[in-house]
């Protein structure tokens, strides 16, 4: 009987053990999984360049916290940093952390710091020419001079081109070899910690350069933008997430600062090969981020492809503007001989458009563009440079290249008359000459009507289209070794 029972209540117990163990393993498997901690973000820099030399840094690193007060130095930022636009954030514990205080140091390791913070101290000098050396008491290091009293007592001037080198017995306090923002930060909890540091800096700017390659026939062109990105901020940024903002901006200009740093921009970076850039809308503004990390080198010019299109459709033509634009000066312009300007050459211009339809596709920000073209023996040779400003998809684009060497033109004023004291006639006769030898060519004549804005054509040898309130064009065809003479007469009328 005792027995028996004993069996019952350990067959029991492990029934209820076994019932148990499977409640907790149950409960272990319900349990929730762990949120990642922020700090499980990489570290790593973003960098966003905006076209009138301001930039946008976007810093994380990782620091160690102890529980109270704590001074921390973020080093290696832009020495062009707006010290006011810094903003410090923990990114693992935001509320339990906060800065008390901020202190931008920027003053930096350099002989005249060393000289300034060792005035009526111990140091040795050796000179240039003959290698002598002198030792004492510093009197004076500035105004290019360097004034010691030596052991003996003897005042010895030396001036600091003369000098070879400057011996000090060690780094003053104070004085650091980078820009660095440090702050006084209270920490609620013990352990490490990932910060957000963001500012602007000057010293960054970007332009976009396009090479075009126009076809023998003038008719399409290939066209390779490059993304020119300058850095003279004081800092490198390495393997950055790159973003760069087409538009204008506006920003309110702040003072020059005394401490800036000025830099010289060593043209010293090779072109980056082609990488993909991802093109869009972003407010008022184009953003083009670069898909790759980018190592952004202090004093660099860079490099980076982001547009290309094939077999864009051009065209080429001439303009002729021998006369003078309108300007509206409150009154008439009677003298006979205003606006005879003497011009004989024909501009050559190029036009294509930004749209899709016609192969391209894409918005081009402000930046220069040389146009080549490849010659007989396949070489590309530079025909024309010029600038655009920002131009959407879909606009056209119309380049300036520089003047026909074999097209001419004349601009005479061959009738003035003063009908009366409100009335006035002129004449004009437009000589264009083709010395071309087998090519016909359209020459586009704009006229300002530029003596009264109230005026009438009355008489014209050629069909014109008027442009604006102040102007008409003529086009027309000139046969090789030919010239075509077109003339016109205007009336003004003016109030007494």
């Amino acid at each position: 009987m005792r027995k028996s029972t004993f069996i019952t209540i350990v067959l029991v117990t492990c029934v209820m053990l076994v019932l148990l163990g499977g409640i907790l393993a149950s409960a272990q498997d319900a349990t929730p999984e762990a949120t990642p901690a922020p700090e499980s973000v990489s570290n790593g820099v973003a960098v966003t360049v905006y076209n009138a030399g301001t930039a946008l840094i976007q810093d994380r690193r990782t620091f160690s916290f102890t529980g109270g007060l704590n001074t921390v130095d973020f080093t290696d930022v832009a020495a062009s940093i707006d010290a006011t636009s810094v903003n410090f954030a923990s990114i693992t514990d935001p509320t339990g952390t906060y800065v008390l205080e901020q202190n931008y140091i920027y003053d930096l390791v350099n002989s005249a710091a060393l000289l300034e913070r060792y005035l009526d101290e111990r140091i040795e000098v050796t000179t240039l020419l003959d290698g002598a050396e002198f030792s004492g008491q510093l009197l004076s290091g500035r105004n290019g001079e360097i004034i010691l009293r030596t052991d003996e007592g003897q005042i010895v001037s030396l001036s600091v081109s003369s000098v070879r080198d400057i011996r000090f017995p060690e780094l003053p306090e104070g004085l650091i070899t980078r820009p660095t923002l440090r702050w006084l930060v209270n920490a609620a909890q013990s352990g490490d910690q990932q910060v957000e540091l963001t500012y602007l800096t000057g010293g960054m700017s970007w332009t976009a350069d396009y090479n075009l390659l126009l076809a023998a026939d003038n008719a399409s062109l290939d066209l390779t933008g490059w993304v020119t990105l300058n850095n003279t901020s004081g800092a490198t940024y390495h393997d950055a997430q790159l973003k760069l903002v087409a538009g204008d901006l506006n920003r309110v200009q702040p003072e020059a600062r005394a401490e800036e740093a000025l830099y010289d921009m060593a043209m010293a970076a090779p072109m980056e090969q082609a990488t993909q850039t991802v093109q869009r809308e972003f407010f008022e503004y184009q953003l083009y981020e670069v898909t790759r990390p980018v190592t952004i080198a202090d004093n660099e010019s860079k490099q980076v492809e982001f547009v290309t299109g094939a077999d864009v459709p051009s065209t080429t033509f001439f303009v002729y503007e021998g006369g003078t634009p309108y300007y509206n000066y409150g009154y008439a312009l009677t003298d006979q001989f205003y606006g005879q300007t003497g011009i004989t050459d024909v501009q050559s211009w190029l036009e294509f458009t930004t749209g899709e339809e016609n192969g391209l596709g894409a918005d081009m920000p402000a930046g220069r563009v040389r146009v080549y073209q490849e010659d007989t023996d396949g070489a590309a040779l530079l025909i024309g440079e010029n600038t655009i400003d920002h131009t959407p998809e879909g606009e056209d684009v119309q380049l300036y290249l520089g003047n026909a060497f074999d097209l001419v033109g004349e601009h005479i004023q061959t009738e003035y008359r003063l009908v009366s004291d409100t009335v006035l006639q002129e004449t004009y006769e437009i000589r264009l000459r083709n010395r071309k030898d087998d090519e016909t060519v359209e020459i586009r004549v704009p006229e300002h009507l530029f003596r009264w804005s109230n005026w009438e054509i009355l008489n014209a040898s050629a069909e014109y289209t008027q442009l604006d309130s102040n102007t008409i064009e003529f086009r027309v065809q000139v046969e090789p070794g030919a010239e075509a003479v077109i003339t016109y007469t205007v009336q003004y009328n003016w109030p007494r």
